[in-house]
Order: C-alpha cells, then structure tokens, then sequence
C-alpha cells in the first residue's frame, strides 16, 4: 500500500457514517447515490476490508471501518487546517462561550466538531455556570455568546433554538418515587425548573422534601442515579439508569423548556456570528439522547398499567 488514500474517497465514507445513509450521504458530498457507492467499493478495495455491512436497507459500520473512521477524521480535520492555513481570508482570533454543564455534556460536542472543522485557527475559551451568571457575563461582555435556558427569573432568550420536554425523573434501579415523602434534588430556589416541579407537586397533594440543592447538574445526576432523590429536568439531561416518571407513576405533566442564544452587543465579528450559526445547526439536528428511561409503552411496575406516550423533543429551526 503506496499510494495515498483518496481524500474525498475519505470525506464521502465520514459523511455516510454520520449521516447513517448512503443516499443521505449522497446529497451531502453532492454525488449521486452510484457514485457514493462506487467510491467505497474502491475505498474497501484499496483497504483490502469491508467497511460497512449491508442488511437490507441498513448498513452497520464494521470494525474496520469504525478503525478507520478515526484515521479520516484526523486526515480531514488535518486537511482543512493546511488550507486555512493558506487562506488569508481563514477566520482566526478568539471566541468566549458559556452554557450550564448540564448542557455542555449533550450539545457541546456536536457544537465543537461543526465550528472546530471549519474554523480549525478559531480558538475557543469555554466556561460552564447557570444560566443567570452566564446572562450577567454576556451583558457585561465577558462573554461573547451564551447558551442559557428560561429556568431563571426573568429569562428573556433573544433567539430560540431549541425546545425540550421537563421530567420527574427517578433511579431505574430504585423505588425512590414511590416514598411517603418524595425527596427531591433541584436546582437553587430561585429555579424556574424547580418553582414548576413543587408547584405542580402542590397542586396534586403530593408531600415532598428537598434534600439536595445545587447548581451544578452533575450533583443532581449523582443523586438521582443514587436513588437517593428524584429531579426536574429536560429531556437532553437524561442519563443511562434514569427512568421518567409519567402520570401513571402519579407524577403530573410540566411544561416544555426553552434553550436560547444570547451574544454580547460588543461582540459583532464573523467569527462569533459563525459560532452562533454551528449552534442553531447543531441544536436542530441533535437526536433525542439515548437514555435507560422507561419507555412509555411499558407498564408501570407498581401500578401495572401502561405509561402514556410521549413525544422526545420539538426542535425550532
């Protein structure tokens, strides 16, 4: 093996394995669907292996392609970097960004990969609080763009981009919800998110106490996982071993969530323009997490009775 790979060879097979689709993919690369296939067909000769198998209409990465995926990613980022490299008119400089940790574990990583393979000379400085202190850097200009949430007093988001259903949410593993007194783990008492959870605990006559309060949605995480506490969040928070608590849990419905972008008014530049464009792209084609959550077709372990469907996430584009 002495010839080179084949650099849009490489580029067609990254945007099949994101894509999940070799007719998606297709219109990605702009090439036609025989076209995309007859480059893999020389891409896996070239390799000696195959890189995807084919059930039907579906296609699975193997385990040689999922080696070799890695390798193309770096070769394309490395790529797109020397040639930036060579553009005067390559974007560089700095670009400050805040968003709530329980955010920057879900949209964080897709937002890097979009604004990173573009803009490979674009340095990112990245910090992670609540959204009130993120809305008080950004007005103040420490901040350039921030992606915060309504779950503070007061919260006007300039631009939606994003919507997302709130939970009660409880261990799998344990029986928590169903304790005389429900113990809670919430956000600070200023929370909207946690103003609407008790409220609507309130309103149903449901006796609770709150055991553990913080900002940070790690801690909360940890005490839920625990089966130490239930908790209020959105949809993109849920984690594996985590079940969502519907209304034949006895836990009622609580209104959908609103995530937005908001940027300094001094910060007016094609680099944070650009950063706030990756976002919307990447919120609006982000999948609904994949999560332990009880599906909602599954009877009630205690009751016995189905759970109500409901739908994932409503995205704005």
């Amino acid at each position: 093996m002495t010839a080179p790979l084949d650099l849009d060879q490489l580029r067609t097979f990254v945007a099949i394995v994101d894509a999940g689709s070799f007719t998606r993919a297709a219109d990605d690369v702009f090439k036609t669907q025989s076209a995309v296939s007859m480059q893999m067909r020389r891409l896996e000769d070239r390799l000696g292996v195959s890189l995807f198998e084919r059930t039907g209409r579906t296609i699975r990465i193997t385990d040689e392609g999922s080696r070799l995926l890695a390798y193309a990613r770096r070769m394309m980022a490395l790529s797109q970097e020397t040639l930036s490299a060579f553009d005067d008119d390559a974007m560089q400089g700095h670009v400050r960004i805040g968003l709530p940790d329980d955010y920057a574990e879900r949209f964080l990583p897709e937002i890097l990969a979009r604004f990173s393979r573009s803009n490979p000379l674009v340095e990112l400085q990245i910090a992670c609080e609540p959204s009130s202190n993120l809305t008080e850097h950004v007005e103040k200009g420490r901040l350039d763009v921030a992606l915060v949430s309504d779950c503070y007093p007061g919260a006007k988001l300039a631009e939606i981009v994003r919507r997302e259903p709130l939970h009660f949410v409880a261990s799998s593993s344990h029986d928590t919800h169903n304790e005389p007194v429900l113990p809670l783990a919430l956000g600070r008492p200023d929370c909207v998110w946690r103003t609407q959870g008790c409220a609507a605990l309130d309103r149903i006559g449901r006796r609770y106490k709150v055991l553990f309060t913080s900002w940070s949605a790690q801690i909360v995480t940890s005490a839920v996982l625990s089966g130490l506490a239930v908790s209020v969040l959105p949809e993109c928070a849920l984690r594996p071993g985590m079940r969502i608590l519907g209304e034949y849990d006895d836990f009622p419905t609580l209104m959908d969530t609103e995530i937005g972008v908001i940027r300094s008014r001094s910060a007016d530049s094609p680099v944070v323009s650009a950063l706030v464009e990756h976002i919307r792209e990447s919120l609006a084609n982000l999948a609904p997490p994949e999560s332990q959550a009880r599906p909602s077709h599954l009877p009630d372990t205690r009751t016995g009775r189905p759970q109500r469907a409901r739908g994932m996430v409503s995205l704005v584009k």
